[in-house]
C-alpha cells in the first residue's frame, strides 16, 4: 500500500469537513472588519454637522457607541472562532496523522527515534495551529482591513489616498526591519543563556580540576562573557522595542500634519486634497488603524515561516510510504490447517538497509505443536525472523509462510489471535493491571484476563493488591519477574497458536528465571513454540536447535 498524502489536501479535507464553522469564522471577520470601518464614518457625520452648526441626532451618537462596542465584540468572536477552527485543524491533523502511523511499516520505527516521531505529532502540528490561528487567517483579515482603509482614504481624497499608498509599504518595511532585529537579538539572548545554564554545573562536576589547574579566573571570566552577552542582546532587543512605537507615533503624526496642510493649501491642490473637517477627523481615525494591522502583519508573516519547517516535516511524514494490504479474507481455519509445515522460511534473504544482508537464503521448518531454540551469534538475525515472522518487514527474497500464507498478509485482526510475544522485558501502558493482559481488546473478556494470570502464577499477587485486577498499573509495586509474568499472560490471553520468546530470562536471578521458566511451560502447552531462549529447551516438549549464520548462498 503506497497511500501518500499532502498536508494541503488534509487540511483540505478537515475544513470542508467543518463547512458550517468555516462558513461563520469567514462571516464574523468580514463583520469585525466592516464594524471597524464604519465608526469613522459616523463620526465624520457628526463633525459635518457641528461644524455647521446643525444639531446631532441622538441616533447618530448612539450608532457611533453601538458600532464601537460591536466593533469590540466582534474582535473577540473573531479571536474566539480563529481559536476554535485552529483547534479542529490541529485535532483533524492529528487524527490523520495517528490514522497514518497505523498503517507505516516497522522500517519507519526503525530509521525514526520515538522522540523524532513525537515531536511532530507535538511541535510540528503545533507549527502548523499557530501558522492558521496567528499566521494565515489573522495575516488575511489585518491585509483586507488595511486595504478597506486605503480604499475609504483615497475615496475620500484621492490626494491623501496617494500618500498612504506610498507611506504604508515604506512603513511596512520599517516594521519588518524593527522586528527582524528584535527576533536576531532574542535568540542570541537564548544561546547566551543555554551557555550559562550549561557553564554552572560544568563548573561545579569539574570543580576539583579548576582548583588543581588553577583555572578558577578563566571559568569566571567564561561565565561573566556569557552574562554580558546575554545583557547585550537583551538590552538590544529591549531598545528596538522601546523605540518602534515613539517612530511609528510620529511619523503617523507627521502624515497627518502633511495631510492638513495639504488640504489647507489653495487651487488645484486644494481641490486634489481637499476635503471637509469632519472628512479630515475621520481620515486620522483611519491613519491612526493603519500601524496596528501592519505591526500584526510582519509578526504573522514571521509566525509562518517559523512554522515552514514544521510544515515540510508534516508533509515528509504523510508521504511516507504504507505497508502492503493484508488479506482480511484469511481466517482461522486457514490458519489451523496442517496439511503441510505449520511454518516454512523457504529461501529467505533480507537486509534492513539494501545493502549488507541479515539473512541470506534461509531455509527452515516448524510443525504444528513444535518447540525450536534459534541459536547463533549476536548479529546474525535471530530477531529478525520474529520481525518476518509477524509480517512486519518482508523478504527481500523467498517466503516466510504460515500454514501456506504470506506472514505478511495476515490481518492485524489475526496476528493477535495466532501470535504470542514476550519480549525481554516488559512495555507497560498507561491502565490498568488488566489493561496491561488485554490491551485494551474489546474482545477479551476479564475471565480471559483471569485466566491467563492463574497460567502464569499470578492472580494470587494481583488479588492481593488494593483494587485487585483494576489497580494502576503504576500502584502495582511487581518486582522485575512479576512483570515478566504478566508479560506472558499478556502474550497468552488471546489464546495464540504461535509463541515467540526473545530472550526472556536474560535479566533474571536463578529463582526468578525458574518461575518464569515453570510458567512458560504451562503457556506452551499445546503450541508452537519459537525461542531465543537458550534454556527454554528443559521446559518444553518435541524441543529442536535451529542455527541461524550458517545459510549457503
Amino acid at each position: 500500500m503506497n497511500n501518500k498524502k499532502s498536508l494541503k489536501s488534509v487540511v483540505c479535507k478537515i475544513i470542508l469537513g467543518f463547512k458550517g464553522m468555516t462558513f461563520l469564522t469567514i462571516i464574523i471577520i468580514s463583520g469585525t472588519i466592516a464594524a471597524a470601518l464604519f465608526p469613522p464614518l459616523i463620526l465624520e457625520s457628526i463633525v459635518n454637522r457641528l461644524s455647521a452648526q446643525r444639531q446631532v441626532p441622538l441616533y447618530l451618537a448612539l450608532i457611533y457607541f453601538g458600532l464601537i462596542a460591536l466593533s469590540g465584540l466582534l474582535e473577540s468572536g473573531q479571536n474566539i472562532m480563529i481559536t476554535k477552527f485552529g483547534q479542529k485543524v490541529t485535532y483533524g491533523l492529528r487524527m490523520e496523522m495517528c490514522a497514518k502511523l497505523k498503517h507505516l511499516p516497522a522500517s519507519y520505527f526503525t530509521r525514526n527515534e520515538p522522540g523524532k516521531i513525537t515531536s511532530r505529532f507535538v511541535n510540528d502540528v503545533d507549527a502548523v495551529d499557530s501558522m492558521f490561528t496567528d499566521g494565515i487567517i489573522s495575516m488575511f483579515a489585518d491585509t483586507f482591513k488595511v486595504f478597506s482603509i486605503l480604499v475609504i482614504i483615497f475615496y475620500k481624497s484621492k490626494g491623501l489616498g496617494f500618500i498612504m499608498a506610498l507611506v504604508t509599504p515604506l512603513m511596512f518595511a520599517m516594521t519588518r526591519i524593527f522586528q527582524k532585529r528584535i527576533l536576531k537579538s532574542q535568540l542570541v539572548n537564548r544561546v547566551a543563556i543555554s551557555k550559562v545554564n550549561n557553564h554552572v554545573p560544568e563548573t561545579i562536576s569539574n570543580i576539583r580540576m579548576i582548583h588543581t589547574l588553577f583555572r578558577q579566573k578563566y571559568m569566571e571570566q567564561k561565565y561573566d562573557d556569557y552574562i554580558e552577552e546575554s545583557y547585550v542582546a537583551t538590552d538590544k532587543s529591549n531598545l528596538y522595542d522601546s523605540i518602534y512605537s515613539p517612530i511609528v507615533i510620529f511619523i503617523s503624526s507627521c502624515i497627518i500634519a502633511i495631510m492638513m496642510i495639504l488640504v489647507a493649501l489653495g487651487g488645484q491642490v486644494q481641490q486634489f486634497f481637499g476635503i471637509t473637517v469632519g472628512t479630515a477627523v475621520a481620515i486620522i481615525a483611519y491613519v491612526s488603524k493603519v500601524f496596528e494591522p501592519l505591526e500584526s502583519i510582519g509578526m504573522e508573516i514571521q509566525n509562518i515561516q517559523s512554522a515552514v519547517a514544521g510544515v515540510k516535516r508534516i508533509n515528509e511524514f504523510l508521504q511516507e510510504p504504507e505497508r502492503k494490504e493484508t488479506d482480511s479474507s484469511i481466517t482461522d481455519i486457514e490458519l489451523t490447517s496442517s496439511s503441510i509445515s505449520y511454518i516454512c522460511f523457504d529461501h529467505v534473504s533480507f537486509s534492513y538497509d539494501n545493502e549488507k544482508a541479515v539473512l541470506s537464503n534461509l531455509c527452515f521448518t516448524v510443525e504444528n505443536g513444535e518447540a525450536i531454540t534459534l541459536v547463533g551469534r549476536t548479529g546474525v538475525g535471530k530477531s529478525t525472523i520474529f520481525r518476518l515472522l509477524l509480517g512486519l518487514y518482508s523478504p527481500h527474497k523467498g517466503r516466510v509462510l504460515i500454514n501456506g500464507v504470506d506472514a505478511d498478509k495476515i490481518s492485524d485482526a489475526q496476528k493477535r489471535r495466532l501470535f504470542g510475544y514476550v519480549e525481554q522485558s516488559f512495555h507497560p501502558i498507561a491502565g490498568t493491571i488488566a489493561d496491561q493482559i488485554s490491551l485494551f481488546d474489546p474482545e477479551i473478556s476479564l475471565k480471559q484476563v483471569e485466566d491467563a494470570a492463574r497460567l502464569v502464577g499470578l492472580n494470587e499477587s494481583i488479588m492481593a493488591l488494593a483494587s485487585g485486577y483494576g489497580t494502576p498499573v503504576e500502584n502495582a509495586a511487581f518486582s522485575q519477574g512479576q512483570f515478566q509474568l504478566l508479560s506472558i499472560a499478556r502474550a497468552v490471553v488471546a489464546s495464540p497458536k504461535i509463541l515467540l520468546l526473545d530472550e526472556i530470562t536474560a535479566n533474571l536471578d536463578s529463582d526468578t528465571e525458574r518461575r518464569v521458566l515453570e510458567a512458560l511451560k504451562r503457556a506452551s502447552h499445546g503450541r508452537t513454540v519459537i525461542s531465543i531462549s537458550h534454556r527454554l529447551h528443559e521446559y518444553t516438549h518435541n524441543h529442536k536447535i535451529v542455527q541461524i549464520g550458517n545459510q549457503s548462498n
